[in-house]
């Protein structure tokens, strides 16, 4: 397993690989070491983080190998399944999984998502539409909405 960090608008990311693919990326709030020396294995997805920074990617296409339960495993692949720009309550989303009564564990598991931004938990709000709980901190969650759905003037004439 190789780990590397990179800069990103919102912080310095973590990402750890292997050949099977990206299995975690996180967003670090200490101050680290950005890697000078980047492993060929990384160079997809750094290229395909930059595209989705400049606004010019809206899905991921990388090899992901996220360590979870099978259950996690279950949820992350169903937050795959929302669309960009667009966001789903939990209780949504556990009834997608074919359980209402899940809605606890679903939050928790979307909580322990480890590949930020490209499984889109951010895209998870309240059925209020409160931004409830991101483990990045709800102002990266604020900025990632609306990094894909930025508000548009609308024309007065």
């Amino acid at each position: 397993m190789e780990i590397i960090t990179i800069k990103t608008p919102l912080g310095v990311a973590e990402i750890q690989g292997d050949q099977n693919g990206i299995s975690k990326i996180c967003i670090l709030d200490e101050p680290v070491e950005i890697t000078t020396k980047i492993p060929e294995i990384f160079n997809e997805v750094i290229s395909q983080l930059q595209d989705y920074f400049d606004g010019k990617r809206k899905e991921f296409t990388f090899a992901i190998n996220p360590i979870g339960s099978d259950f996690q495993k279950k949820v992350w692949q169903e937050l795959l399944h929302i669309p960009f720009g667009k966001t789903c309550s939990y209780l949504e989303l556990s009834k997608k999984l074919g359980d209402v009564k899940a809605i606890r564990a679903v939050a928790s598991a979307n909580g322990k998502n480890p590949l930020w931004i490209v499984v889109p938990c951010h895209r998870v709000i309240g059925s209020d539409g409160s931004l409830t709980g991101y483990a990045g901190g709800l102002w990266r969650k604020k900025w990632l909405l609306e990094h894909e759905n930025p508000t548009q003037q609308e024309s007065l004439f």
